[in-house]
């Protein structure tokens, strides 16, 4: 499940330093990487790279996919992006954001919600106190159930 909507925070001004921070890691400004902009200035959210590839295919069916996924490794570099992974243990990129967060998914339907660092404090320092290493909270994915999946045996 993609939890992509429309409109971006910030929206194209967020993207605007983009061009030249690319340009200054020796990647070229080409029409793909225009696009694949474009197309993540217009997304909010979650988007995983086959999603994104798709998108950007259909404004331009000449999108290279491994392009498309080399400037979303860049992009993650440079905080434009983070990747995580879904309740189905897809890898899907965080377009924009804010501040880094975990998700809880739902194994039955697959609906996934942020876990924000408030949310996560005491099991990060608990495992971080207990184990001696950095919690990435952006790869942290919990699953379960939601109250309308919840299994009838609990």
């Amino acid at each position: 499940m993609s939890t992509s909507t429309p409109a971006s925070p910030g929206g194209k001004a967020a993207w605007a330093g983009a061009r030249e921070a690319l340009r200054e890691r020796g990647l070229r400004w080409t029409p793909q990487r225009r696009l694949i902009l474009d197309v993540l200035a217009e997304t909010s959210g979650h988007i995983t790279g086959a999603e994104l590839v798709e998108r950007c295919r259909a404004r331009d069916a000449a999108t290279i996919g491994s392009t498309v996924y080399r400037t979303l490794d860049v992009l993650e570099e440079l905080g434009y992006v983070r990747h995580s992974h879904g309740a189905d243990g897809r890898e899907e990129y965080h377009v924009l954001p804010l501040a880094e967060h975990a998700h809880i998914g739902c194994l039955g339907c697959g609906a996934a919600w942020d876990l924000t660092w408030e949310d996560a404090r005491e099991l990060v320092e608990r495992l971080e106190a207990r184990n001696g290493f950095r919690v990435a909270l952006g790869h942290v994915m919990i699953g379960g159930y939601c109250p309308g999946c919840e299994p009838a045996e609990r």
